[in-house]
């Protein structure tokens, strides 16, 4: 059986060392095998490769945009940045419609974007970490630049391509 395909979100550089930067600090160091990230999909069968890559190269055919980091979510054992935007929300629609047939439960659930800076601690230590980072917060918008394709290897991802917007 082929691994599990991922596809993600990119964001520009700057906003992306951000939340890396948080990431870093706040999640687990035994448990942190990513850079932080935009999931749009977790599970898409990775013998349908060739057709992600095309469809991701079709979506991907489109001017850049801007996301609103809307406010941050306690997630129960963990903290995220909720993410929105009307053109990421299509894509992802579109997306989910042509694969509709390949979805896993979670991936046909998907409510809106965020990236997951802190997971897998006490709630506790969630909740502090939400009321810090809630007492500073201003939502902000910061540009998605692409789409990025990953193999899920039971914990670490391989990348496998990009799809910058507008190539």
């Amino acid at each position: 059986m082929t691994a599990p395909l991922v596809v993600t979100l990119l964001l520009a550089d700057e906003a992306q060392q951000r939340f890396d930067d948080l990431r870093a600090r706040h999640f687990p160091a035994d448990r942190n095998h990513l850079a932080a990230h935009v999931t749009l999909f977790h599970a898409v069968p990775g013998e349908h490769v060739g057709r992600v890559r095309d469809d991701l190269r079709t979506a991907a055919d489109r001017p850049a945009f801007d996301v609103e980091v809307t406010g941050l979510r306690l997630l129960g054992r963990g903290v995220a940045y909720d993410l929105r935007a009307p053109e990421l929300s299509a894509l992802r629609a579109d997306l989910a419609a042509s694969w509709a047939p390949w979805l896993t439960r979670q991936d046909s659930s998907w409510r809106h974007a965020h990236v997951t800076v802190q997971n897998k601690v006490e709630p506790a230590v969630a909740r502090a970490l939400h009321e810090d980072l809630a007492a500073g917060f201003a939502p902000e918008r910061v540009p998605a630049t692409g789409l990025g394709l990953w193999r899920y290897l039971g914990g670490p991802w391989e990348p496998v391509a990009e799809f910058p917007y507008g190539d």
